[in-house]
């Protein structure tokens, strides 16, 4: 049986991801004050700064805060992508649009449709796995081989199964991973193959599709790089 579930479990989670492409307790460090300006979030090829060996990211959420550490040596692709992201305030504004108890909380499109649009097709290529997915790990979402964009999932349980299927994680939530557990998963799998929200529309139509029809989800207040 529980071999039986982790096979449904990979299948749900790899149809997630995929319509990602079909839209066709609080810390006490400081946030790091960088000298260069933000880069525009509509210029994706100009986030190419490589990340430190070690670093931290805090999440403030509407359920809390918590703060993940990245080890760029896990996977250093997504380690680059991801400390770019944060940098420049990407992940500000979105939404865990897709909470499984007990499998993942996934996040990673943009609140403005047009800045999701420009980066559906900013893909990196794969990391080798060179840690599990267990409970507390980051990864990217992905949608096949070399098709890493902004889509992360935070695994909710040890998800071994998903190393096999060339999901990377490069960083672990270090701090508040019990705000993690809370976030709103009453909404379920996403369409099509559940009644939660549509990746694609999200892409599309970004926040304000999400306001009206999923009111209830939780959300990224702000997300930096802290030291």
């Amino acid at each position: 049986m529980k071999n039986l579930l982790n096979v449904f479990f990979a299948i749900m989670f790899t149809a997630g991801v995929l319509c990602a492409r079909g839209g066709t307790a609080s810390t006490g460090g400081q946030a790091s004050q960088r000298s260069a300006p933000r880069v525009s979030l509509l210029v994706p090829s100009a986030m190419k700064e490589q990340a430190p060996a070690t670093f931290r990211a805090k999440f403030t959420t509407t359920k809390g805060d918590f703060v993940v550490e990245v080890r760029r040596a896990w996977a250093p692709l997504g380690a680059d992508r991801f400390y770019n992201l944060v940098k420049n305030h990407f992940f500000d504004g979105a939404a865990f649009f897709r909470v499984l108890p007990g499998f993942v909380a996934q996040f990673g499109l943009n609140p403005r449709p047009e800045v999701n649009r420009v980066w559906a097709t900013a893909a990196i290529k794969d990391d080798p796995v060179t840690q599990s997915n267990l409970t507390g790990y980051l990864t990217f979402a992905t949608a096949g081989r070399n098709t890493r964009t902004t889509q992360l999932f935070i695994n909710l349980a040890d998800n071994r199964n998903l190393d096999g299927m060339g999901f990377a994680p490069f960083g672990k939530v270090v701090e508040g991973m019990g705000v993690v557990q809370q976030f709103y998963s009453g909404y379920g799998e996403g369409a099509p193959s559940g009644h939660g929200p549509d990746q694609g529309r999200i892409t599309n139509e970004g926040k304000a599709y999400l306001d009206k029809n999923f009111p209830l989800l939780d959300s990224i207040k702000t997300a930096v790089i802290v030291e």
